[in-house]
């Protein structure tokens, strides 16, 4: 009792009235209240009646949440070993409730909006029951109780849930912020914990199967499975760490300092897998082809029950899937700590760490499947000009495909000729663009080329059906060093914007980019995943935030993903729009404090710049 005392004697402390900021979905979708981003002090419901040792106390609350029940190890162990969802299931679930969760506050907010139609048909029934609301006192409003992974096969809830947590009293201590944050940091344990599940099982149902091993050679079974085994001993003693943490206290005190370790010092194993992404994907698809016993087995152990009916391939996805995810959790518990605090600072380390790894895996996977590409691009390319050469480490395809040249220097704008438009090929590399004409054997003549810092676009006005989807391109230094301008007709208007983007990047788009830091900006989640087509596209998963910079009328967006800034064209039938300014503007401010944490030479460098112009004035 004197330590519950205690710890509402430091919560007297609090300053209730802060303003709280719309929960961002991934927290809501774990069943969390609005909470502000300023340090959140628990408080609990004991009164000084209660408790005549209150005022008398020195413990802070911070020392008292420390001495508050310690989980027991095998109580934790139980609830690890009970999680009935493999990995693939915990991550569609917890993302589909994201996105679930982000449409109800959309909905909720706009409807309180004043003006909105929602909102006034509300009026009248809150005029009625105001004299009722204020006549009764005001209640603490209950936690939201939403289950990510209620399912038959599993007794795991959230951090909230566990009865080791319910009868501590915690919950009456703890403010929702801190809540928040403790269930953010419980669902980077635990889907670590089913992760190691789906690994194992991987490795124990496929990899040491005897009768796989008779079929696959020794050389075929290394780059089908890599270096699993290494990924899974790593996953493992990190799992455990992250066991231990959790056993000391029902109230998790930190994981990004655990996270921080094993992201600079045993992560590199991911890099090593996912490296050899590009060989695992060919060698699969081969064997699955060339040899039917290896068809017949992978089928059969796919039925397995154990497998949930998931193939083989998400399985061996999963390392990618999981460092990617990770750094996402530990975006989610950067947002919720306290600014200028300890565990801040142990977040933003394992953040940064995280996006280190993350882009060398990009990069390591990149590597492999660019080489292949180059070197096949190179041999169907003839030089009508001076030759280029196309292999570089440091070059790679952008974007390539045939669009219609107008023919002739000074075309009329008219139909005299029949053959108005002739067919070109274009090769725009990072570096460099390559205009050329296909000719038979599956050859390329090239008769043009020019750096991409110099090119130049300009879309005409609407001049019609026949220059409709017609753009101007410049050469402001071509391979003869003269200018050059080529009249360019697309197949249709998302391939115009497309090409238009790719080839002047930097070309001002319909909506500001994140980098613009406005607070405002159009926005979409994705609710459909999509995969990539071609270099320009952007791969969306699930419940990815994007910033809309430009839209086409035939159904494509070209985005910039909050998390990462990533880039590309995506099906606007992917995604669905968020209305709300508030969550869009929410999503934004929360973005701007994760990135400021990853950079912060760029913010030591704002600040000189203020003080300067203070100096100044």
């Amino acid at each position: 009792m004197e330590l519950l005392a205690a710890a509402f004697s430091a919560a007297c402390a609090v300053d209730h009235d802060s303003s709280t900021s719309e929960s961002d979905a991934r927290d809501s979708a774990a069943g969390h209240l609005p909470g502000s981003e300023s340090s959140s002090t628990p408080g609990n419901g004991t009164t000084p009646e209660e408790c005549p040792a209150l005022a008398d106390s020195p413990t802070t609350l911070t020392e008292a949440l420390q001495r508050i029940h310690p989980i027991p190890a095998d109580s934790w162990r139980n609830l690890i070993e009970q999680i009935g969802l493999l990995y693939q299931e915990y991550r569609d679930k917890s993302t589909l409730q994201e996105i679930e969760t982000r449409r109800q506050q959309d909905a909720e907010i706009r409807a309180n909006t004043p003006g909105s139609p929602a909102s006034e048909e509300m009026d009248g029934e809150e005029e009625e029951e105001e004299e009722e609301e204020l006549a009764s006192p005001p209640e603490r409003k209950a936690l939201p109780q939403i289950c990510l992974l209620s399912n038959p096969h599993s007794r795991f809830n959230l951090w909230q849930d566990l009865p080791e947590i319910r009868s501590s009293g915690v919950l009456d201590i703890l403010q929702p912020e801190e809540i928040k944050l403790q269930e953010a940091m419980f669902e980077l344990v635990t889907s670590e914990a089913s992760y190691y599940k789906s690994l194992s099982l991987l490795v124990s149902h496929f990899m040491e199967n005897e009768r796989l091993k008779k079929i696959l050679h020794p050389s075929e079974s290394h780059i089908l499975f890599s270096n699993v085994l290494d990924v899974m001993a790593v996953s493992e003693r990190f799992l455990l760490e992250l066991e231990r943490r959790m056993e000391e206290n029902v109230v998790i005190s930190d994981v990004c300092d655990i996270v921080h370790h094993y992201a600079a010092n045993d992560f590199s194993v991911y890099i090593t897998y996912v490296s050899n992404q590009t060989y695992q994907e060919r060698t699969y698809k081969q064997l699955l082809q060339e040899k039917a016993a290896f068809r017949e087995l992978i089928t059969q152990l796919e039925l397995d029950p154990k497998c949930r009916g998931l193939p083989l391939s998400s399985f061996l996805i999963l390392p990618f899937q999981r460092i990617t995810r990770l750094k996402l959790l530990v975006q989610n518990i950067l947002k919720r700590v306290e600014e200028r605090s300890e565990r801040e600072c142990t977040a933003s380390d394992a953040h940064r760490e995280l996006e280190l790894v993350v882009k060398a895996c990009n990069e390591g996977v990149r590597k492999m499947s660019r080489t292949e590409q180059m070197i096949s691009i190179q041999k169907k390319m003839e030089f009508k000009i001076k030759s280029v050469p196309i292999i570089s480490h440091s070059r790679w395809l952008l974007k390539q495909g045939e669009l219609q040249q107008m023919s002739g220097p000074k075309t009329s704008r008219t139909l005299r000729t029949k053959k108005l438009f002739q067919e070109i090929y274009l090769f725009l590399f990072n570096d460099l663009l390559v205009i050329c004409r296909q000719i038979p054997g599956d050859k390329y003549q090239v008769f043009d080329s020019a750096p991409r810092g110099l090119l130049r676009v300009e879309e005409l006005e609407d001049q019609g059906q026949t220059l409709a989807n017609v753009f101007i391109l410049r050469l402001l230094e071509n391979s003869d060093d003269r200018e050059a301008t080529y009249m360019l007709k697309a197949s249709s208007q998302s391939e115009m914007k497309r090409w238009m983007t790719s080839l002047a990047p930097n070309r001002r788009t319909k909506f500001v980019s994140f980098t613009s830091r406005l607070l405002d900006c159009p926005q979409v989640q994705c609710v459909h995943p999509y995969v990539a087509q071609q270099p320009d596209e952007l791969t969306l998963e699930l419940a990815d935030i994007l910033n809309i910079l430009d839209k086409t009328e035939d159904g494509w967006i070209f985005g910039e993903r909050l998390h990462d800034q990533e880039r590309g064209w995506f099906p606007s039938n992917t995604t669905e729009e968020i209305l709300n300014p508030k969550i869009r503007s929410q999503n934004l401010k929360e973005c701007f404090r994760v990135h400021k944490m990853d950079d912060p030479q760029r913010s030591q460098n704002k600040d000189r710049r203020k003080l300067g112009s203070r100096n100044r004035q």
